[in-house]
C-alpha cells in the first residue's frame, strides 16, 4: 500500500474516522496500532513477524538495561538487541551481497565455489524501523531517556504507519510522549496536514514520476556513451527525481500524522541550496544524518581525537551510510565520495584565511552551485546499476567518452531544465525561510488557487502508483 494509491486514501479515511470517534485514548491507540500492522501487511503479511520480533526484543532489552546496575550485564542486554536487529537486517538486506563477494574472493583464490540461489525478499522499510528501534535501546543504555512505561506506546512508536516504511527516522523521545496523552488535530493542523499531503503527492506523482523519472531512466538505461548534454540532463533529472520522490514521501507522512494531531520532525530543508557538504547533510535526510552523527560518528570520537582520526571517523560514518542505502559497491562509493567531500571541506576550512568574500551573496551562490554539481557526481553512482554504467556516464558527462549518441529530444530536455531551475531557486528562497513562514506571508487569494492547481495536477496525472525510491532501503 503506497501513499500514492487510491487504496491508501480509502485506508486513511477509515483511520481518520476511527481516530475522531468518541472513544477512549487507549482504544484509539490500539486502533492506530492495528491500522499500522494492516498498512505494513499490505506488502507481505509474513514480514509483520519481523516487526513483532524487533518490538519485543527491544522492549525487553531496554527494560532489563534500565533495571540493571552491573555494566557487564547492561552491555550483554544491549548486545542482545544489536545482534537481533542487525542480524535480521544483515540477513535480509546484505546476505546476497556478502555471498556474492565471498564467491568472487573464493574464485580468485582458485576455489571453484558455486553459491546457492539467494531468493530472499527484502522486507520493505527494514532499514528505517531497525535504526529506529536501535535508537530506543541505545538511548536507554546511554541513560538519555528511561524506557517507555506502556508496551502499547512503544509498539505504536515502532509501527506508526506514516513513518514506518521510509521515515523520517523518529527518536523515541520525540514520538512516544505524544502517545501518552490524547491527540486530535485542530482545524489548523488538519488543513495544514491536508495541504502537506497534497504537496507531497504533487512532488511524487507529478514532478518525480511524471516529468523527471522518464528522462532519468532513458539516459541511465542507454547502452554505451551518450552526448554530454544528454548525460548531464539525465543526472540532473535524477537529482530532482530522488529529491521530489523522497521529500514527497516524508511530506505526505508529516501531513498524515498532523491530520491526526501528531508531529513528525522535518526531514529536508532546501538541501540543494547547501553551501558546502556539512551544510548539505544538515539539510538532506536530516533524520538519518543526525542518527549517524549521534550513534556512530560521535561514539567513534567525532572530531575530538585529532585531525587524522576525525577524517577516519567521517569516512567510516559515510561509508556505512552508503551501505545503509543499498547492498552494493556503488552505494559504498557514493557514501565514500561524500566522506571525501566532508574531509576535504574540513581540511580547507582549517587552513584558508578568513575573508569577507566568503560572506558575500555571490560567493555563497557560487559555493551552493559548486556543492550541487559535486553532489550530482555522487548521484551517478547511486543511480547506476553497476560500475560499468557509472564510468560510462561520468565519461559522457565530461566528454572523455567521445561525442556519444543522442537519446533525448528537446521536449525531454526543456521540462528538466525548467523544473531543476525552479527547484534551485525555490531551495535558495527557502534556505533560511521555512515553508510555514512563506505560506503565512502569502495572501489567501494566492494560496487557494495555488493549492487548487496543485491538486488538479495530481488528479489529472493519473499516476502509475510507482513505489517510492527509498522503499528499497
Amino acid at each position: 500500500m503506497t501513499f500514492n494509491s487510491i487504496t491508501f486514501f480509502a485506508f486513511f479515511a477509515i483511520v481518520l474516522v476511527l481516530h475522531n470517534l468518541p472513544l477512549s485514548w487507549g482504544v484509539k491507540k490500539f486502533n492506530l496500532l492495528i491500522a499500522s500492522y494492516i498498512f505494513y501487511a499490505a506488502w507481505n503479511p509474513p514480514f509483520v513477524i519481523l516487526l513483532w520480533l524487533s518490538t519485543l526484543v527491544d522492549w525487553k532489552a531496554a527494560e532489563w538495561i534500565y533495571k540493571e546496575e552491573r555494566e557487564g550485564r547492561r552491555r550483554l542486554y544491549l548486545a542482545m538487541s544489536l545482534v537481533a536487529n542487525l542480524g535480521v537486517l544483515g540477513y535480509f538486506k546484505y546476505g546476497g551481497f556478502l555471498l556474492e563477494n565471498f564467491t568472487v574472493l573464493a574464485n580468485a583464490a582458485g576455489v571453484a565455489y558455486r553459491p546457492p540461489d539467494w531468493d530472499i525478499v527484502l522486507p520493505v522499510g527494514i532499514s528505517f524501523y531497525t535504526f529506529q528501534t536501535i535508537s530506543y535501546t541505545l538511548d536507554v543504555y546511554l541513560r538519555r531517556a528511561p524506557p517507555t512505561k506502556r508496551f502499547l506506546d512503544f509498539a505504536l512508536f515502532v509501527t506508526f504507519f506514516p513513518h514506518l516504511v521510509a521515515g523520517p527516522i523518529v527518536r523515541p523521545t520525540v514520538l512516544v510522549p505524544q502517545f501518552q496523552t490524547p491527540r486530535q488535530a485542530t482545524a489548523n493542523q488538519f488543513f495544514w496536514g491536508a495541504a502537506l499531503i497534497t504537496l507531497g503527492m504533487f512532488e511524487k506523482v507529478v514532478l518525480a514520476d511524471g516529468f523527471l523519472a522518464p528522462t532519468s531512466d532513458l539516459v541511465f538505461g542507454a547502452t554505451g556513451s551518450v552526448h554530454p548534454l544528454d548525460a548531464w540532463t539525465g543526472v540532473l533529472a535524477f537529482s530532482g527525481q530522488i529529491f521530489f520522490d523522497f521529500s514527497g514521501y516524508t511530506t505526505i507522512a508529516i501531513g498524515a500524522a498532523l491530520c491526526m494531531g501528531f508531529e513528525l520532525p522535518q526531514n529536508f530543508n532546501a538541501p540543494y541550496a547547501a553551501v558546502g557538504f556539512s551544510d548539505f547533510w544538515r539539510r538532506w535526510h536530516i533524520s538519518l544524518s543526525t542518527w549517524l552523527r549521534d550513534y556512530l560518528y560521535i561514539p567513534l570520537g567525532g572530531g575530538r581525537r585529532g585531525e587524522a582520526r576525525t577524517y577516519a571517523n567521517l569516512m567510516i560514518t559515510m561509508l556505512l551510510g552508503g551501505l545503509w542505502h543499498g547492498a552494493g559497491w556503488t552505494f559504498i562509493v557514493w557514501g565514500g565520495l561524500h566522506g571525501l567531500y566532508l574531509s576535504a571541506e574540513r581540511f580547507l576550512r582549517g587552513r584558508l584565511p578568513d575573508s569577507p568574500v566568503y560572506r558575500t551573496l555571490g560567493f555563497k551562490i557560487a559555493a551552493a552551485l559548486g556543492t550541487y554539481a559535486l553532489v550530482n557526481i555522487t548521484w551517478v553512482f547511486f543511480r547506476s546499476p553497476d560500475f560499468a554504467r557509472a564510468w560510462e556516464m561520468l565519461g559522457s558527462m565530461f566528454g572523455v567518452a567521445g561525442e556519444g549518441r543522442r537519446v533525448l529530444y528537446l521536449n525531454d530536455i526543456l521540462p528538466v531544465a525548467v523544473i531543476i531551475g525552479a527547484m534551485l531557486v525555490a531551495h535558495w528562497r527557502m534556505r533560511t525561510t521555512p515553508l510555514e513562514t512563506m505560506v503565512a506571508r502569502t495572501p489567501s487569494w494566492v494560496l487557494s488557487p495555488a493549492w487548487a492547481v496543485v491538486l488538479f495536477c495530481v488528479v489529472i496525472s493519473q499516476g502509475s502508483e510507482n513505489a517510492f525510491i527509498y522503499f528499497q532501503f
